[in-house]
């Protein structure tokens, strides 16, 4: 069992991350204990969405290529619709998730980041939510599709959208501290 305490978990983003899915996620965790750090492409700060148009500046800890997955306990990808689409055409974000999955890491995913998941491949078999308007993308991938506010896979978490992160991040929290997620091999 690990403690919030001892938790490190990583959040990866780049510009048009949705304002809430990365904030609260951020801090939410921090204030139970967690060390949470934020990875961007550049290692440089980076500008949400919130609502019609740009939101706050997060500053970044690392690049995302610089990322070492065997530091973290858990992955956290928040949405968005410019987000995850840019970073979905990145190596080092994809093969960072494969790496995450490959290693048993709590991976939580909410609203457009579930593409993330697809691209990486990591999807087929498993239940997984989203937001609506990418829901056949996962079915096409191979996901059972529910629509409820948290779908929990074998360690892999995903979530509809801003209104379901008190239940994403206690989800992510009873994951992490339940410990290491071994997963068959593909």
């Amino acid at each position: 069992m690990t403690q919030m305490s001892d938790a490190k978990i990583l959040i990866i983003a780049t510009d048009g991350f949705e304002q809430s899915e990365l904030e609260f996620p951020r801090d939410q965790l921090r204030a139970k204990g967690a060390t949470v750090h934020v990875a961007t492409l550049d290692g440089q700060p980076i500008k949400g969405w919130e609502g019609d148009d740009w939101g706050d500046t997060a500053e970044a800890d690392l690049r995302i290529e610089d990322v070492n997955i065997d530091d973290y306990d858990a992955l956290v990808l928040p949405g968005g619709q410019i987000n995850p689409d840019l970073l979905r055409v990145e190596a080092a974000p994809i093969q960072l998730i494969k790496d995450a999955v490959k290693a048993g890491k709590i991976v939580a995913a909410i609203c457009h980041a579930p593409w993330l998941l697809i691209e990486a491949e990591v999807v087929a078999g498993r239940e997984m939510t989203s937001f609506a308007s990418i829901r056949t993308d996962l079915k096409n991938a191979g996901a059972q599709v529910v629509n409820q506010e948290v779908a929990i896979s074998n360690g892999i978490i995903t979530s509809r959208n801003p209104t379901d992160l008190k239940a994403f991040v206690a989800k992510i929290v009873e994951e992490v501290q339940e410990g290491r997620h071994p997963r068959p091999a593909a």
